[in-house]
């Protein structure tokens, strides 16, 4: 039987642990923006971390494409991926983007929804799932193979669409609670209405990032879920679950909000590595050409490299690019990740080690 939830927001129960949730996700969240306002090249570090979470949200929906992977093919590379795995991770980059940049003249909205699953799924396996128009017919969720009648879960019908929609719309302008709680209700409910034939999940993820942009909670995108999620991918489904069946909210919120704090943790410890790492590279190479010193920040934004991207990105002669790379490769700071005489490849693998590392779960003593 389909399921139509009801207008958020719900009635929540303060316990002490939702409380204590609540104060932990937002004075990390709170440390993250603070330290995401004083870097000096804040767009250097997005870059990498937006990628990071477009690998691991399509993760959650079976693509394959690891981050290492992804960096590579956008440097140049040749990469021993599908196609179709890449462009799926690359299309969630630009939809995750363009919602960036399309806040500062279109509040998040219904629209804005249309707007990111179109660009999430235009030219993709799920492009059959017609990007950027709202479900016509009934879908359900379950293992492989099953149907309507033993699915473990059934969205609103198609004719509930509408309503169900139009309520969460409004809900968004609600300015009655907590930003983090708001947006973990946000979440929620949208995946309950999954108005998409394909690409929900990934589109319900992308909201959150977005939502605490627009909030001004975070002065940019940092702050990503889906490696919680990812990590965690029984219980998050456990937790929908029994907000969908048993109307456990509170339960949903302490998962949620965990999930803010430990990647607010895990955001922190990335950044100041990475920037730590950056700027011993420029006090190794201190005296050397301007073209070795910007190299390092093209590799906070993506570790690997080729001549010819460093000769277009920095706009400078070739035997200028090529001695840029064998300095920093004569420094340690850059290995050559492939067997090719010509078009080799570079990696910053210290950088893409940081990146590339598990999600931390757990506190951290120092928080």
């Amino acid at each position: 039987m389909a399921f139509v939830p009801d207008p958020l927001p719900p009635p929540l129960g303060w316990a002490p642990g939702l409380v204590r949730a609540l104060s932990d996700a937002d004075r990390l969240i709170g440390r993250l923006a603070g330290e995401g306002g004083r870097l000096p090249n804040p767009h250097l570090l997005i870059r990498p971390f937006v990628r990071r979470e477009a690998v691991l949200s399509s993760r959650i929906e079976g693509t394959r494409a690891t981050l290492g992977e992804l960096l590579a093919a956008e440097a140049g590379a040749a990469v021993d991926r599908s196609p179709a795995d890449l462009r799926e991770v690359a299309n969630y980059v630009v939809a995750l983007e363009y919602g960036v940049k399309r806040l500062k003249t279109l509040p998040l909205s219904l629209r804005l929804t249309r707007e990111l699953h179109a660009k999430l799924m235009t030219g993709v396996r799920g492009a059959h799932a017609t990007p950027g128009v709202y479900r016509t017919t009934q879908n359900w969720i379950g293992p492989p193979g099953c149907t309507l009648t033993n699915a473990i879960y059934v969205p609103p019908p198609p004719d509930a669409l509408a309503d169900c929609l139009g309520a969460w719309e409004k809900f968004l302008r609600d300015r009655s609670l907590p930003v983090l709680v708001q947006a973990a209700l946000m979440h929620v409910q949208f995946e309950a209405i999954h108005p998409f034939v394909d690409g929900n999940g990934r589109v319900g993820r992308l909201l959150i990032t977005l939502f605490l942009v627009e909030r001004e909670v975070l002065p940019a995108p940092l702050l990503y879920l889906s490696a919680f999620f990812e990590a965690t991918r029984a219980d998050y489904y456990e937790r929908l679950q029994g907000v969908h069946e048993r109307s456990e909210w509170e339960g949903w919120l302490e998962y949620f909000l965990n999930g803010v704090a430990r990647q607010s943790e895990d955001a922190l410890s990335r950044a100041e590595r990475i920037n730590a790492l950056v700027a011993r590279w420029k006090d190794e190479l201190a005296g050397a050409p301007q073209a070795a010193l910007k190299l390092v920040d093209l590799l906070a934004q993506n570790p690997y490299s080729t001549v010819r991207r460093v000769e277009k990105q920095l706009k400078v002669a070739f035997t200028t690019a090529q001695r840029a790379m064998e300095r920093l490769r004569a420094a340690g700071i850059l290995q050559q990740v492939n067997e090719a005489k010509r078009d080799r490849v570079y990696c910053a693998t210290a950088l893409l080690r940081i990146l590339e590392e598990p999600a931390r779960l757990v506190p951290t003593e120092a928080a």
